[in-house]
């Protein structure tokens, strides 16, 4: 017997049970399997007399029929044919190249042997015809495992076919290409992954428990809740927090950047904020992620066109309007420059949470994660942590990066404590040139072979600047 034919006869059974068990939805369908079967929208489908009928919605139509090519994307097994050919009850039709099940109770009992409890968690289809049978004992049940499994409105393909219905038309497209929509699966940072304060943590796991029970906060009126406003400097984590958060809670990211949504398109910067507040509802459950939201103040106070007036306006009626508890949308705002906003923005959130840049003990300890799959001889954090003082956890990921550089150019793939030091003096030789004033005489520094960390200021004297380091996106 291959290593492959447990999966594929996962697969075999779970398709035949679905399609002959109505109750069951896709939900219920692990999302492996039900990727290989979703149908997008679009397109006319026909009535038995051959007549034209509506659209055609996205979805999964039953009866689901098993081929090479869906048992092998499901699977991930090349050759799913041959990892169950031996088996006495699967066939192949050579035609059509279909995969079936001669004998079901047979695959059933060979199924059961095999598998264990933490698999059949995995996949609520077979945890429901199990449990439903007694000649097998099982300790799984269906609710436990559907609880378990990601909702398809996770999925990629249900957020495309959701897109695809919904907004089908060329200007449509053209607003689509200001959003970026992610599934959660495509999100690769977690919230293990990222070193968060006391305060952060309390915060998200509020948010976390409003979301769970929002019909209880809906049933006694507390409806203001769920608009969280991210803020902090450059590269303390704003935005990979917001996506580690829709990937822990399997709702799917959209983001958008103000300045974006407002500097193309002039004329139709108010009904782009609309359509992306429509998309962040017909994706609900979702997180909708403003991005630099600071651009709101300063267009209102600026002598702007009024069209980005117009849309800052319609925006901040939009935020008004939409509602977790109502909606199913968590609105996160960002900004780097809170000084910038003005009441009005202020106000539209209910939860300000600060990101601050990590203090020592937090550099260690975001050390500690960047490094997880690295092998560095003696290597001590602390130490790194303590001559790394004012640098952001995405300033810490570039010094990892370069030291990584470094050693690569010798042929090593394991560093040295020296690795990091001599790591550390290059970024903060990058970050003088970032510093330095062009007007005052700093030029004179890119001169080959002139000393930039003694950039003149024409005096004689040598700059001292200090690191605010507001040069990369939020990691």
């Amino acid at each position: 017997m291959s290593t492959g034919a447990l999966d594929v006869v996962e697969f075999l059974l779970t398709t035949s049970v679905y399609s002959d068990d109505r109750t069951l939805d896709e939900n219920d369908l692990p999302p492996s399997f039900r990727r290989v079967f979703w149908t997008g929208a679009g397109g006319n489908a026909s009535d038995e007399d051959g007549s034209e009928t509506t659209d055609r919605h996205a979805g999964i139509s039953r009866p689901l029929s098993v081929t090479t090519t869906a048992a092998r994307e499901a699977t991930d097994i090349d050759q799913p044919w041959s990892a169950v050919s031996d088996l006495l009850f699967t066939e192949r039709d050579e035609f059509s190249g279909t995969l079936s099940l001669t004998q079901q109770d047979m695959a059933e009992e060979w199924f059961f042997e095999r598998v264990d409890e933490k698999r059949l968690l995995e996949n609520p289809t077979l945890a429901k015809y199990f449990e439903e049978h007694d000649e097998y004992d099982v300790d799984v049940g269906h609710e436990a495992a559907r609880e378990r499994n990601r909702p398809i409105q996770a999925d990629r393909v249900w957020i495309d076919g959701l897109l695809e219905e919904y907004f089908d038309d060329e200007e449509d497209e053209e607003m689509l290409d200001l959003v970026d929509v992610r599934a959660p699966e495509e999100v690769e940072t977690t919230l293990d992954d990222l070193v968060l304060t006391d305060d952060q943590e309390n915060e998200l796991d509020k948010i976390a428990k409003a979301i769970e029970h929002r019909d209880y906060l809906s049933q006694i009126g507390l409806r203001e809740i769920g608009k969280l406003l991210f803020v902090g400097p450059p590269g303390t984590g704003k935005t990979s927090t917001a996506q580690a958060l829709a990937q822990e809670m399997d709702l799917p990211f959209v983001e958008v950047k103000l300045s974006m949504i407002t500097s193309q398109y002039l004329g139709e910067t108010a009904k782009n904020v609309d359509k992306t507040f429509e998309v962040a509802k017909r994706l609900s459950p979702c997180i909708l992620f403003i991005d630099e939201f600071d651009f709101v103040a300063k267009t209102r106070r600026s002598d702007e066109h009024a069209a980005l007036k117009r849309a800052v306006n319609t925006l901040l009626k939009s935020i008004d309007n939409i509602s977790l508890i109502e909606d199913d949308v968590l609105l996160i705002g960002a900004t780097n420059h809170p000084d910038q906003l003005d009441d009005a923005a202020w106000r539209r959130f209910d939860e300000i949470i600060n990101f601050p840049k990590p203090d020592e003990g937090m550099r260690a300890d975001i050390l500690g994660v960047i490094t997880r799959q690295m092998d560095i001889e003696e290597f001590d954090p602390q130490l790194i942590a303590e001559a790394t003082a004012g640098l952001t956890g995405s300033d810490l990921r570039m010094v990892l990066r370069e030291a990584v550089l470094e050693a690569l150019t010798e042929d090593r793939t394991t560093l040295t404590q020296n690795d990091l030091r001599e790591a550390i003096e290059e970024f903060e030789e990058r970050d003088n040139l970032k510093n330095m004033d062009m007007i005052e005489g700093d030029h004179d520094a890119l001169v080959a072979g002139g000393d930039i960390g003694k950039a003149s200021d024409g005096s004689g004297h040598s700059h001292d600047h200090d690191h605010t380091h507001d040069h990369d996106p939020d990691h």
